[in-house]
């Protein structure tokens, strides 16, 4: 018999933290994140998300053994930012079989409806910008770093307790040849020569003005899309904190026009390439080999955006043109970009135009309460 219980001591918070590790040991395609970065995620003390949220986290037992897991989030940012929805989410979701999931959607949706929510959606770890959807496809792809891994089942698991597709996210894949193909080339030759942007890579001894001017074009670049909530002025101090570790300059990209940042670009070298080594277990000296070309040589572009004012004069493909060609210079092979909104059709075009091939689908879901 399945019995689901509330997280309550560090022992079960420790346990809820850790299933995933022990669930997939043997699974040579999962990809073990930082242990220590899913305790922090996790922590109101130390996550600022959780200034504006809360989290039930609910363990499964079966004969008391941890056979899942899942947490209920209410995001008061969310639904002050989208008063339309009126929803709560759901998110770090794992179980060994239907009947556990089944169990595990009871719970949360049991809180949400005493929560006052008219519907549930999800997955997401804690939000959106850390990982989101459950995998459709190319399970037999090691995943990008800070993109989400579930198995194909999970999906039909959710649709059996009467979650629906809301929105999907889509990743490309891009072999990185060092230039983007010359009818792309053309076009960024003609938005340089007539508007003359300046790019300059971030200032890491400044990363923390960096990330100011980030939050502003985030805000305002990201601002009408589906489901976005804007960085509080602790989460981008807390992204600042976590780029610098491994961000490299070449790949984080600001485009000035007139002298005034109005686009950014940024693409973090693909730390689960040394993750996979170590079982998710920070060792002392792991972040140098993040630059070792033989060792690390993807890269994910997880954030581009232009000043909705200065759309479509191609500051878009310049950007990505300079990131192209810098990354390749730093030994990045191949690359993916992502996520990004199955309807963004302007950027999910632009990826296209350069050679992405989209190869990886991730779903949201939702149900009405």
């Amino acid at each position: 018999m399945v019995n689901v219980e509330r997280v309550s001591g560090r022992r079960a918070f420790k346990e809820f933290a850790l299933y995933p590790y022990r669930k997939y040991a043997s699974d040579a395609t999962w990809v073990a994140p930082l242990r220590v970065s899913q305790f922090e995620l996790l922590d109101p003390k130390k996550n600022p998300f959780f200034e504006h949220a809360r989290a039930t986290l609910y363990l499964a037992r079966e004969g008391g053994k941890v056979v899942g897991r899942i947490a209920l989030l209410d995001d008061d940012l969310h639904n002050e930012t989208h008063p339309d929805d009126h929803l709560a989410f759901f998110g770090f979701f794992e179980a060994e079989n239907e009947a556990v999931a089944a169990a595990l959607f009871a719970a949360v949706e049991a809180e949400a409806r005493g929560l006052g929510r008219r519907s549930l959606r999800g997955p997401v770890n804690p939000t959106m910008n850390d990982g989101a959807g459950f995998q459709l496809d190319a399970f037999d792809e090691l995943p990008y770093v800070m993109m989400p891994q579930s198995p194909a089942k999970y999906l039909a698991w959710a649709t059996a307790a009467g979650y629906a597709k809301v929105k999907d996210l889509y990743a490309f894949h891009l072999v990185n040849e060092g230039r983007v193909p010359e009818r792309v080339k053309r076009l960024v030759d003609r938005a340089r020569e007539r508007y003359r942007p300046v790019i300059r890579t971030a200032d890491m001894k400044r990363i923390h003005e960096e990330v100011k001017v980030l939050q502003r074009i985030h805000h305002a670049a990201w601002e009408k899309n589906w489901g976005n909530v804007p960085f509080t002025n602790s989460e981008i101090e807390h992204l600042a904190n976590d780029l610098k570790m491994i961000v490299d300059p070449e790949m984080a990209l600001f485009l000035e026009y007139k002298g005034e940042p109005v686009a950014v670009c940024i693409a973090v070298p693909d730390l689960n390439q040394v993750l996979a080594r170590f079982d998710g277990r920070l060792i002392t000296g792991i972040l140098p080999l993040l630059r070792r070309k033989r060792i690390v040589n993807r890269a994910r572009l997880m954030i581009l955006g232009v000043l909705p004012e200065h759309r479509n004069r191609g500051f878009d493909l310049v950007l990505i043109d300079e990131v192209v060609r810098r990354s390749k210079a730093v030994g990045i092979e191949e690359g993916e970009c992502g996520w990004t909104l199955e309807d963004n059709h302007a950027i999910n075009r632009a990826i296209e135009a350069v050679g992405g091939k989209r190869y990886k689908t991730y779903r949201l879901v939702q149900k009405e309460l």
